[in-house]
């Protein structure tokens, strides 16, 4: 892969290659088909999953541990071309081994069987009735209703038809053809009732064409997948592999905010809310180009304005829309708009010319700076740099602004900007939109597609940590917080939040690859291999009669032979046989994949040295193979590798800060690789932006209350609350004591600038504690003291164990806060547990409800 997959990814990819592993043996054993979909909302990046799936599917994959099918085939279906044709481009540059593998099902397509490890990419039109490939097929249907198997003439110069060639190569048994169903993009192309019939005699065959083996579905949602199976006979229903749509957003693949601006009025907006999309745009455009400056970087993003028309918009509509946006933007050179319509052809709006161009092209078209659209732009289409939207469909068609949002919701850069709200966000402007209607769409998009979202249409995406904001204030770092509370806040500690299926040699790998690049540790990757060649030296002497035992077992095959008598009876004999080479070498693979191909390479140079000779390489090839059997040493090693990268993560802290963003992210993600909570130190905040009024569900609203003193504030050093009864007692009380210098209400989602305190939930599953507030005060010495200060119910189900995290962290970094407090309310009364003393942690881990200690005499009323 040319990528380096997302945790969420890679665990996502880990499950359908089990699931793929299981299909493929059900099918050559007993004939049995299966089915299974992956989904997950619009910008995890699904595409690149699946090549990553194919990708081990046909090659193997050491890290998921999964061996190759070398007689794979992957039938590749969607709606429409173009989606296809995306497809493919994304996998080619995602996966680089896939490069020549991925081909299109053309009109002349002509071969007997599909080739093993390729990909051919078909779509519904190419399977319509009047489509050269289906009109030799031989056979006949019961019905021809949409005569996908009646037999015609054949297709000149071609010797069999597309379902010739599905059929031969299900018969051929060297042969597993996996059909990938992409549901991920739907409504383009196809009419319903046409479509659903092509997918399910393609699924469920028709004689004499035999069903798909395997289906593998790509889907926004599980609903839409078996909506799209609802037909299929016989199957097998294997796990669907679901990706949590809160850990895409926090991976910060996706923008965290979308801004809605809606007139507070009745009247005709449409002009004043343009110019207002047009100035963002243009301020958005700065923004980027300070960052480019910035991080040292030669090209800026350059964000994309996108307006959304009716389906028939007058010549009067898009005239007075051209003249909007160029009174607005006198500098905008007239090749910079472009349209995306339906119809496919360029445009005359007054005397301008404004030029077609398809969809997936407009991301790299970065001279496209304004793009005219309908409806269509909708399926199928991302654009990251797409930033602010106006749409002056009217709000009975939600449906296309979600879907438009949606596909708007990637970060340009493929990650967060730390600290930089106003750049991790996107605008959408609805000037026919009511407040009601609008808040309909906001709630939507913060929760995800619903399953009757999902027949509509409708992938909103959401997740835990996306927030949409009404005509938010931008909110800067606030002038009356001293400096020595900037600079303390820099020095906080937060952790990660270990990950599962962590294999810490291959990080220690990665982490020396990117030390060494970045000049911070020189032949890092050297030393990091000499210190584990040193390991594996030591333990091969300290467990010598296990790594013999494990030896003998690399060089000889045990086995038993068995041999019945006529009348009855058996007789039962052991033999053994020496391995040869080739069985050492399959012993050695899976030593790879315990040590990584990388130790295991650089441990057989140690072992054979520079003078080595073949029968030298052999030995050590065998003495690999025999030390991954050993458990404990690779147990060993792991552990060694683990504690290095803490080491050298710890010793590069703050050279690291002096990298570009792009360079911490790598760091970031390898810091993330842990296995145990490692400290990392806070981002400061640069900007935010904040609602300044709360929405109710039937379109009224009121203004928000303010408070001083936050670390990041509106023009006039107030931000906005939006906080619980318990949470404004907390916040007004710490605000009136002596030294109070201020206060941040921490982010309750993954970014660099917010505190995370690990905690094992009840399934031992690693969870992020989010504490609601820091508070800056003054301690006996002059220096600035940082208070942590948790308000959290002890009625809900996680209070135990995240009280219990609290403890541990508290233990770890009691000397970097004057208090650490979790308050809760009990029997009407605010109380709170101080977790910097002893005998509290104690009790913490001891106790069986939260409840009672709150009530207990080891807390106090707050």
């Amino acid at each position: 892969m040319r990528y380096t997959l997302k945790d969420y990814q890679a665990e996502a990819v880990r499950d359908v290659l089990r699931n793929l592993d299981r299909a493929r043996d059900s099918y050559r054993r007993y004939g049995a088909l299966s089915q299974f979909s992956l989904t997950a909302t619009t910008g995890a990046g699904k595409t690149v999953m699946a090549a990553a799936v194919i990708e081990a599917l046909f090659l193997g994959n050491d890290e998921f541990d999964f061996e190759p099918d070398p007689g794979a085939v992957v039938l590749w279906f969607s709606d429409d071309p173009a989606l296809n044709e995306q497809s493919r481009a994304r996998i080619r540059a995602a996966a680089s081994e896939l490069d020549y593998r991925l081909q299109p099902v053309s009109a002349d397509f002509a071969d007997t069987h599909f080739r093993p490890r390729m990909v051919y990419f078909l779509n519904t039109q190419k399977l319509s009735k009047n489509s050269k490939l289906v009109r030799g097929a031989t056979g006949r249907t019961e019905s021809s209703e949409a005569g996908l198997f009646e037999p015609l003439s054949r297709p000149d110069h071609a010797q069999s038809s597309i379902y010739d060639t599905i059929t031969n190569t299900i018969a051929n048994e060297d042969l597993t053809l996996y059909l990938v169903l992409d549901e991920a993009h739907r409504g383009m192309g196809t009419r319903a009732s046409e479509r659903s019939t092509i997918v399910q005699r393609l699924i469920n065959g028709q004689s004499p064409v035999p069903p798909m083996p395997v289906v593998f579905g790509i889907s926004a949602t599980v609903e839409r997948f078996e909506a799209a199976m609802k037909d299929a006979k016989g199957r097998d229903a294997l796990p669907s592999v679901q990706v949590d749509s809160a850990l895409v957003q926090a991976s910060g693949l996706l923008k965290d905010d979308i801004a809605l601006s809606i007139p507070a009025e009745d009247g005709a907006f449409e002009t004043v809310l343009l110019t207002k999309a047009v100035e963002k745009i243009k301020a958005s455009q700065a923004a980027w180009e300070d960052y480019a400056h910035e991080q040292g970087e030669a090209e800026a993003v350059r964000p994309l304005l996108v307006v959304q028309v009716g389906d028939k918009p007058s010549q009067e509509t898009l005239t007075q829309t051209l003249d909007t946006i160029y009174e607005a933007w006198s500098e905008l050179p007239y090749d910079a708009v472009a349209n995306v319509f339906g119809e496919h052809t360029d445009l005359t709006i007054g005397r301008q010319i404004v030029p077609y161009i398809e969809p997936q092209r407009v991301q790299d078209a970065t001279h496209v700076r304004v793009l005219l659209a309908k409806s269509a732009i909708s399926t199928g289409w991302d654009c990251p740099r797409a930033e602010v939207l106006v749409s002056f469909r009217p709000a009975k068609d939600r449906t296309h602004i979600t879907q438009l949002l949606g596909r708007m919701m990637r970060t340009p850069l493929a990650r967060r900007i730390p600290g930089n709200e106003l750049l991790n966000s996107v605008d959408c402007l609805l000037p026919l939109f009511d407040r009601k209607t609008a808040t309909g769409v906001a709630e939507l998009l913060m929760k995800g597609a619903t399953s009757k979202d999902a027949d509509e249409g409708e992938d909103g995406g959401g997740g835990l940590g996306r927030r949409v904001l009404f005509d938010p204030i931008p909110l800067y770092q606030n002038p009356a917080i001293p400096q020595a509370v900037w600079e303390r806040f820099a020095a906080i500690p937060s952790v990660t939040i270990p990950k599962n299926n962590v294999k810490p040699i291959r990080r220690l790998t990665a982490l020396a690859a990117a030390l060494s690049k970045d000049h911070l540790v020189d032949e890092a990757v050297e030393k990091a291999h000499k210190h584990l060649h040193a390991v594996l030296d030591g333990r091969a002497v300290q467990y010598r009669e296990k790594l013999e035992k494990a030896r003998e077992d690399v060089l000889t095959m045990e086995g038993e032979e068995v041999r019945g008598r006529v009348g009855g009876g058996f007789s039962y004999r052991a033999f053994s046989v020496s391995a040869d080479p080739r069985a050492i070498e399959d012993y050695y693979r899976t030593a790879a994949r315990i040590l990584s191909p990388a130790l295991c390479s650089s441990y057989v140079d140690h072992l054979v040295g520079p003078d080595g000779e073949e029968d030298d390489l052999l030995e050590a090839h065998i003495t690999v193979a025999s030390l991954g059997r050993v458990r404990e040493i690779a147990q060993a090693v792991e552990d060694e590798a683990d504690g290095l990268s803490r080491e050298w993560l710890t010793q590069t802290r703050v050279a690291r800060k002096g990298l570009s963003d792009e360079r911490q992210a790598e760091y970031d993600g390898l810091e993330s690789m842990s296995t145990t909570p490692e400290p990392i130190t806070l981002f400061v905040p640069k900007n935010g932006q904040a609602d300044t009024k709360v929405r109710h569900p039937d379109g009224t609203e009121e203004d928000l209350p303010t408070r001083e003193m936050h670390l990041l504030a509106a023009d006039d050093g107030t931000v906005p609350i939006t906080l619980n009864e318990w949470e404004r007692k907390v916040l007004d009380s710490e605000a009136a004591q002596p030294g109070y210098q201020g206060w941040y209400r921490n982010p309750d989602r993954g970014t660099k600038e917010s505190l995370a305190v690990a905690y094992k939930d009840e399934m031992e599953d690693w969870k992020a504690l989010r504490p609601d507030f820091l508070f800056f005060g003054t301690n006996h010495d002059g220096s600035v003291a940082v208070d942590l200060v948790d308000p959290h119910g002890h009625h809900l189900s996680d209070a135990l164990p995240k009280l219990r995290g609290l403890a541990d962290f508290a233990e770890r970094f009691v000397d970097d806060f004057r208090r650490i407090e979790s308050v809760a309310e009990t029997g009407g009364v605010l109380r709170v547990l101080d977790i910097t003393k002893p005998r509290v942690r104690d009790a913490i881990r001891d106790a069986q409800s939260a409840k009672a200690l709150y009530e207990s005499e080891l807390a106090s009323d707050y």
